[in-house]
């Protein structure tokens, strides 16, 4: 078994980004012998014309090529923490909101959450009139992955949003 099929093995599993140093531990091998070997197998995959690729920004990640991230969105959904699902709930409940009544209601992780879901297409964000600050509107992908079909008055009634779904 090769240090290379060793190391691809771990990244493969792992599906996080891992350094050097975790994947010698792992692997109970020298730094400098992973190092090498990484890059082996990082030319490997960047020489082939495969979905794959290790992404070696923060750490290494073995990853799907960005090209084929559609076909991994269709099978795959997407998960969102509770604490960004609360954000969400209350975009979708009184949307049009401003981002600052939002970041009001839920603290200032708020611009994370809205980061993450206009990246995820949950959301989208328009400068409202006055410029200083962005309104948040639910796009179809978001109707669509919840099949709400573009009501959300039923949602409105079954929740209290003052209540549920402030800041965790």
């Amino acid at each position: 078994m090769s240090l290379k099929s060793r190391i691809e093995t771990v990244l493969f599993v792992i599906a996080k980004s891992v350094t050097i140093k975790e994947i010698a531990e792992i692997l109970h091998e020298e730094e400098p012998d992973i190092e090498e070997a990484m890059l082996e197998l990082i030319m490997d995959y960047s020489s082939r014309d495969g979905a794959l690729e290790i992404n070696d920004e923060n750490g290494y990640i073995l990853q799907v090529k960005e090209e084929y991230a559609n076909i991994v969105e269709k099978l795959c959904p997407v998960e969102l923490s509770g604490a960004i699902l609360k954000t969400l709930t209350i975009i979708a409940l009184k949307e049009p909101i401003r981002q600052s009544a939002l970041k009001e209601m839920r603290g200032a992780s708020t611009y994370e959450h809205v980061t993450e879901l206009v990246k995820q297409g949950f959301i989208k964000r328009t400068k409202d009139k006055n410029g200083r600050s962005f309104n948040l509107h639910t796009t179809p992908k978001f109707q669509e992955y919840f099949q709400l079909q573009g009501d959300t008055d039923l949602l409105r009634k079954m929740i209290d949003t003052d209540e549920h779904l402030k800041e965790d």
